[in-house]
């Protein structure tokens, strides 16, 4: 009997040695041949990008419940199943809508750009302000009336990722705000060389819509001032004061969209109640407008190398569990606004209580080796110092990443901190985290293939990810959330 008592304590022993360890016990089963694998087979072109609501984000969806379930990693979505569905809705400016200026009638998206996906009317008379200067423009009276500007980059800052698609909405940024508080009842914006080469750019997302999973198609968006653009050599028409007819008629659909989550529960009785949860996304941009010679947006970087990081890291935990359990969700509508994570936040598949941590990763796999970012860790963006000290301690005994501390700033131009999938999880109350290696040149263009990807920098991360899990799911209370943690927006 001594002797069993003995080999019990030895063994409990063992494993408390195990999880304190700086060390996790199964680090050398995250190999780099795994993940590439994995990141090669879900950015095939077999699976067409992926586009969220259409049949080839259903398909990688099951492709991955199958690997999870070769992996041993049991189902914890809906029904004892690996998903969780939810509708994505889809808001859309109708080909019925009509803008006419004197007796001139313009055809939508070919001679005219809709901004804003909301309804709107208006009856009025144009007032062509040109490139007037702010005191200029103080002086013309523009309540009730559509003003037309002649755009200027001037004061817009384009040092950004894919600044052709994000021109538009940086103008209305600089003008629309006082234009609106002056009481103007429409804007056109007259494209600029910019605007010009913006148009096909950003053509796709406009006639695409907006996404939601609120409400549904009996639940108008709120009407809002209606935001225009035309072609330059259209200016003419603008000219004295002529009458305007604007009708945006929006239309709505339905489509099904999915989470997969699996789940290696842990061995403590107690705290494998709990569950650290690593997060990523499925879904990307699809088929749409050729860029080069292709025409199918794989998302190689955005988000398969996370996707092949996750399915590692799950390996990884069932081959030697923690006392916590640990949730894999691979959030379906990321590309569409976070969709599949602000479903999972409100509605998760386990008691919300639960929930200890969120360790998020968006593009792991570009960018020099030896470099990293880790979000969450400035305020107003920190919402867990327990978290952010594990994280850092991770990368400390591991990879060793040089951490660039400027992406997670309030002013930095790209608000990269607002563009992944642990937002509605910060914003719910979770402990959160986010892992990148950063925007490159390839970024959400059919370039973004598995050919080009850094796999050792990919394991590296998975890694950093993993050490971090390993604290989290080991630790003898979960990380605590700042009292009063607000975003700056």
């Amino acid at each position: 009997m001594r002797s069993v008592v003995l080999s019990i304590s030895i063994l409990l022993l063992s494993s408390a040695a195990i999880a304190q360890s700086a060390t996790p016990p199964a680090l050398s089963s995250i190999k780099e041949a795994d993940i590439k694998k994995d990141v090669y087979a879900m950015a095939d072109d077999h699976f067409r990008g992926r586009e969220a609501g259409t049949l080839d984000e259903l398909k990688v969806a099951v492709w991955w419940a199958d690997e999870l379930r070769k992996a041993g990693v049991a189902p914890a979505g809906d029904d004892g199943t690996y998903f969780q569905y939810f509708n994505l809705w889809r808001n859309r400016v109708s080909a019925a809508s009509t803008v006419r200026v004197g007796s001139t009638k313009l055809v939508p998206w070919q001679d005219v750009l809709v901004a804003f996906t909301a309804p709107g009317n208006v009856t009025s008379t144009v007032v062509y302000a040109g490139r007037a200067s702010k005191a200029e423009l103080d002086a013309l009276d523009l309540k009730g009336k559509v003003v037309a500007v002649e755009v200027s980059p001037d004061s817009i800052n384009l040092n950004v990722s894919l600044p052709e698609r994000r021109y538009p909405s940086y103008v209305y940024r600089k003008y629309g705000a006082d234009l609106l508080a002056r009481g103007a009842a429409g804007i056109i914006f007259i494209a600029d060389e910019m605007g010009e080469k913006s148009w096909p750019a950003v053509l796709p997302a406009l006639t695409r819509g907006s996404y939601d999973v609120d409400g549904g198609p009996n639940v108008d968006l709120l009407p809002r001032m209606p935001v225009l653009w035309v072609h330059g050599n259209n200016a003419a028409m603008l000219k004295g004061n002529p009458a305007i007819e604007i009708n945006i008629i929006m239309e709505h659909f339905s489509y099904p969209s999915v989470n997969v989550i699996g789940r290696v529960d842990g061995t403590d009785p107690l705290l494998k109640k709990e569950f650290l949860l690593y997060s990523g996304h499925n879904d990307h941009d699809g088929v749409r407008t050729p860029y080069g010679n292709d025409s199918i947006y794989n998302g190689a970087d955005d988000n398969a190398s996370v996707s092949g990081a996750m399915i590692a890291i799950a390996r990884a935990f069932k081959k030697a569990p923690a006392k916590r359990s640990v949730l894999f969700v691979f959030h379906g509508a990321e590309e569409r606004g976070l969709l599949g994570s602000r479903y999972f936040a409100v509605n998760p598949t386990v008691d919300k209580n639960s929930i200890v941590a969120v360790l998020n990763a968006d593009m792991i796999g570009y960018n020099t080796i030896d470099s990293a970012v880790l979000m969450g860790v400035q305020p107003p963006h920190l919402n867990s110092p327990e978290l952010v000290k594990m994280a850092m301690d991770a990368n400390t005994e591991g990879p060793g990443f040089k951490l660039d501390t400027l992406w997670d700033k309030t002013t930095h131009v790209e608000g990269w901190y607002f563009r992944s999938d642990h937002l509605p999880y910060a914003r719910a109350g979770y402990p959160a985290v986010f892992y990148s290696s950063m925007l490159h040149p390839i970024y959400h263009t059919p370039m973004d293939e598995a050919k080009v990807l850094d796999y050792k920098k990919i394991r590296k991360m998975a890694e950093w990810m993993y050490r971090t899990g390993w604290k989290v799911a080991n630790a003898p209370k979960r990380p605590a959330v700042l009292p009063g943690f607000k975003l700056e927006r």
